[in-house]
């Protein structure tokens, strides 16, 4: 078997309304589908598709997410800062991911999964 790519990613939230008004407003991605009765949202993030689905019985489960983007970190971080996000490491890290050099910091959304937003230092 040959994996292409992953299409999709679905996440259990606490709150499907604040948490899709979370990820659209802070990151930008496209509503493409929103069905309160089945409580799901379908958003764009690149070439993927992020669902969030309200759970229940909710019970977090500390997720980790890598977003690349393609701004400046400086940018990014007084975007993040604008939405009064919280940060788990407001200092750059550096890492390696698949195309190269990442300068990243960490955020948390708002069931504590963590988000690496991340921009490739060598562009």
């Amino acid at each position: 078997m040959k994996i292409k790519k992953i299409e999709a990613l679905t996440l259990p939230v606490s709150d499907l309304i604040r948490a899709t008004r979370f990820y659209h407003e802070v990151f930008n991605l496209p509503l493409i589908q929103e069905d309160h009765t089945q409580k799901i949202s379908t958003m764009r993030c690149g070439q993927q598709f992020l669902n969030l689905t309200e759970a229940t019985n909710f019970t977090p489960i500390n997720l980790g997410l890598r977003i690349i983007v393609g701004d400046n970190l400086s940018d990014v971080l007084n975007h993040l800062k604008s939405y009064f996000v919280e940060f788990v490491s407001e200092e750059p890290t550096k890492s390696i991911g698949l195309e190269g050099y990442l300068l990243s910091v960490k955020i948390k959304d708002l069931d504590g999964n963590i988000i690496e937003v991340a921009t490739y230092s060598d562009r």
